[in-house]
């Protein structure tokens, strides 16, 4: 990750901006997850499961770096995640449970 070559400075008001928003992200993200599945046979599924594994991948890492207080790695992950889910809902690919 890009942060890693940056020096190690503390900035308390920024971390815990980060670790706010990286938190309500996190929990929207989830909510979706739980509530909605991939629509097969819209697209090849192999596609959609590769997608779902990076979300879930990412969500997984956001977990991680949230424990480790890298805020900022943690922030870029659910980012991620998100951009993934919210191509499959513009897609249509994703339906309610």
């Amino acid at each position: 990750m890009i942060r890693d070559f940056m020096p190690k400075i503390k900035r308390p008001d920024t971390d815990s901006k980060l670790k706010s928003e990286t938190e309500k992200w996190l929990r929207k993200l989830e909510g979706k997850m739980e509530g909605n599945r991939l629509v097969k046979g819209s697209i090849e599924s192999r596609v959609l499961d590769n997608a779902m594994e990076n979300v879930s991948a990412y969500v997984k890492d956001c977990h991680h770096f949230l424990e480790k207080k890298d805020y900022f790695n943690a922030f870029e992950a659910i980012i991620y995640a998100y951009g993934i889910w919210e191509t499959l809902e513009r897609m249509n690919l994703l339906t309610k449970k």
